[in-house]
């Protein structure tokens, strides 16, 4: 059995390893923000198992995708496990990982592409910078600040200066501005949010910290979308204007 990580969304971004072991699957059991396009070049007897994963809408539940796959590996089938994104980045192969090692069944995992540095580069924002920013986080918003669920040390991002990409927080990103502000981070920082990264959809708005609430509703953002806090969006903006010079 894989657990393969189909990279941020362009069917091209997913790993020469990854497009192999899909191509031997007997059983794909796929995500929503998977690269879902390449089912179409399976064989025509692959079964394909829908896990949705929408937010806030259907989805199959974990414990019965773990089963899914220990059963179907059991019963000899080839089974790829095909997540957007890397598996072990805010996608739970960890843990269907472990269930499928705790019912005995081997697993190869394949590392992917993961949106929180990908979908920045698509829209020319570097997460690092020299002389700007030398450090970035990462953080899962799938919960607000101040929900007991959450684990993040808003404190810690607010009075930090490196960039911040924030993952699933288009629907709470004026908690989180909040929350920063609260915590040190000029309201002038500037932030980028980009929809449908690395997909021909793929939007961009620019704002600052203390408006982009304002902004996204203004412009209809909705997920999947990467939100990216700090100065290196100042950087990306600079490319972007340089490309549309060159390209003229």
């Amino acid at each position: 059995m894989a657990i393969i990580g189909g990279g941020p969304g362009d069917p091209g971004l997913i790993t020469v390893r990854g497009r192999q072991l899909l191509a031997e699957a007997d059983v794909v059991l796929t995500d929503r923000l998977a690269p879902r396009v390449l089912l179409d070049e399976l064989r025509d007897d692959v079964e394909i198992i829908d896990a949705s994963k929408i937010p806030y809408g259907r989805a199959m539940a974990q414990e019965h995708i773990n089963s899914a796959l220990i059963s179907h590996a059991r019963a000899g089938r080839f089974v790829a496990r095909l997540k957007g994104g890397d598996p072990f980045v805010f996608g739970r192969g960890a843990e269907e990982v472990l269930a499928c090692l705790r019912a005995g069944v081997p697993v190869t995992v394949v590392p992917g592409v993961t949106s929180a540095v990908a979908v920045p580069a698509s829209a020319w924002v570097p997460v690092t910078h020299r002389g700007v920013a030398q450090d970035f986080h990462v953080v899962s918003v799938h919960v607000p600040p101040g929900d007991p669920r959450s684990t993040v040390n808003w404190e810690l991002m607010g009075g930090s200066s490196g960039t911040l990409v924030l993952l699933m927080a288009v629907e709470r990103i004026g908690a989180v501005a909040d929350e920063l502000l609260r915590h040190g981070r000029n309201p002038d920082t500037p932030v980028s949010v980009i929809a449908d990264g690395t997909l021909p959809t793929q939007r961009t708005i620019i704002s600052t910290l203390e408006r982009v609430e304002d902004a996204v509703e203004r412009d209809g953002i909705r997920p999947p979308a990467i939100v990216v806090v700090g100065d290196v969006v100042s950087v990306g903006a600079e490319i972007t204007e340089l490309m549309r010079d060159v390209t003229a």
